[in-house]
């Protein structure tokens, strides 16, 4: 496994349909500068919008993994993505002249022929890996599905896939580094039973879907007549059953199906935005359970800069908001107004203030020969710091309010006493989208921890009165 970035030495272009657009698009692949990461580019669009190709904007995964950013979509992303993880390419601009990637023949095979031909160039920086430090786990037990990510020196993918199907059976199949990318992973295509290929032409989908770019898999006897009717649909010739599939297509491998699903997982997981090292072990996967445990993956990144981070405070230095600017943000008074300041504020994270006096009415029986601060209230206080970032975010604060959904993970690490000044910092774990906001904060006194937590919240209008 190369430690240096790579990118591609020049463009290269590729031209094919949407699977479920049915849209001619064309692909160009362009080299990208160092930390670029991977982009996409609608170049068909006014202004010509980027996408950027990590979970925070996963809005669809149903039938392929759809990205969407201001606005902007990009479809069916996970087979692009996948050749560009498996030839361990790190900085890739992808231009692209409609909404979906070229579907070509259902694998990921022509990418990787296409990015070989022009060949790679190593760049000046080290690559930016994210190492699983810790057992992680994404479970759907209403639907046997789990994905594990495990603690390990090198990056690896164990992939274990039962449809109950007496065609496909139990399958397995794994991918190493040092493995053949290109001739044991890259070729697999995606595979269809045929029951569901009337109801995802009824939903408007794989309009460019051919009997060449997927497995279509018979569980059970259909009629020629039958099978004659769904080749109509797809205005494809007529074709037979041959030993569980139709005998248009031969299978590359005899595991074929769990190395498409394995080839998933690799474009998927790509979406933490960065190259980890650790083992993921999948049973079941789908484009759902993959971009979940991406996104707890992800958590745990924001998690651990923030640790690093520690915030400092300067009380010589101005207030972004003193507490009659905080007062007229946050709809909190005397004596549930648990803030005095914020410090710092992007459109991501915020720093505030809490000074704790041996004034404060909660001390008068928490507890009296020993005063320390509820750590109920320390989490209140936070989340009114992160009240603030949410309700900075819409443009009458005063009419909004932040209510809880969900607290988890919280941890208190020390006593907070009269004399502490608590400094909070609280950092979006994603985007704030339809007014939920989900944060990961930490108090600090000094440079020491006191407690940290991840917090929901919905900010929702006041109803009037």
């Amino acid at each position: 496994m190369s430690d240096k970035q790579k990118t591609i030495k020049e463009s290269v272009s590729l031209s094919g349909k949407g699977l479920h657009t049915g849209y001619d698009v064309q692909i160009t692949f362009k080299p990208a500068p160092i930390d670029h990461g991977y982009k996409f580019q609608r170049v068909d669009l006014e202004g010509k919008p980027y996408i950027n190709a990590i979970v925070d904007n996963v809005v669809e995964t149903s039938r392929g993994t759809t990205l969407e950013e201001n606005g902007v979509q990009i479809h069916t992303i996970e087979h692009v993505l996948a050749s560009l993880v498996g030839l361990e390419l790190d900085n890739i601009l992808m231009e692209f002249t409609g909404p979906e990637a070229p579907i070509l023949d259902g694998s990921s095979i022509k990418y990787v022929e296409a990015l070989k031909k022009v060949g790679f160039v190593e760049q000046d920086a080290e690559r930016n890996y994210y190492e699983i430090k810790e057992r992680t786990v994404f479970r759907d037990e209403k639907n046997d599905i789990e994905l594990v990510a495990y603690p390990d020196d090198e990056f690896s993918v164990d992939v274990m896939v039962d449809y109950n199907s007496k065609v496909l059976g139990h399958q397995y199949a794994s991918y190493h580094p040092s493995h053949d990318f290109e001739n044991e992973i890259a070729p697999s295509r995606t595979f269809v039973f045929f029951h569901e290929l009337e109801l995802l032409l009824k939903h408007n989908l794989i309009k460019g879907g051919d009997l060449q770019n997927a497995i279509v898999i018979m569980e059970n006897e259909v009629s020629q007549d039958e099978l004659d009717r769904m080749a109509d649909l797809f205005n494809k010739p007529h074709v037979k059953v041959k030993e569980g599939i139709l005998n248009n297509v031969d299978l590359r491998f005899s595991n074929e199906p769990a190395r498409h699903k394995l080839l998933d997982v690799l474009g998927d997981l790509s979406l933490i935005g960065r190259p980890i090292k650790g083992k993921i072990v999948a049973s079941r996967p789908g484009h759902y359970a993959n971009t979940q445990l991406a996104k707890i993956i992800k958590e745990n990144i924001i998690k651990e800069q923030s640790r690093v981070a520690i915030p400092t405070y300067d009380p010589n230095k101005e207030a972004l908001h003193d507490i009659n600017s905080i007062k007229n943000l946050l709809p909190h008074r005397y004596p549930f107004l648990l803030i005095d300041k914020i410090t710092e504020m992007t459109d991501k994270m915020v720093i505030g203030i809490k000074n704790v006096t041996m004034n404060e009415n909660f001390f008068l029986g928490h507890f009296p020969n020993e005063p320390i601060m509820p750590g109920v209230l320390q989490v209140e206080a936070m989340a009114q710091v992160g009240g603030i970032l949410a309700l900075s975010q819409v443009e009458d604060p005063e009419n909004y309010q932040t209510l809880f959904l969900k607290i988890d993970k919280v941890r208190f690490k020390r006593k907070v006493i009269p004399g502490d000044t608590l400094i909070f910092r609280m950092e979006l774990l994603s985007p704030i989208r339809r007014g939920l906001v989900n944060m990961f904060g930490q108090a600090f006194v000094g440079d020491e921890l006191a407690m940290e937590g991840e917090l929901m919240a919905q900010v929702s209008k006041i109803k009037e009165q």
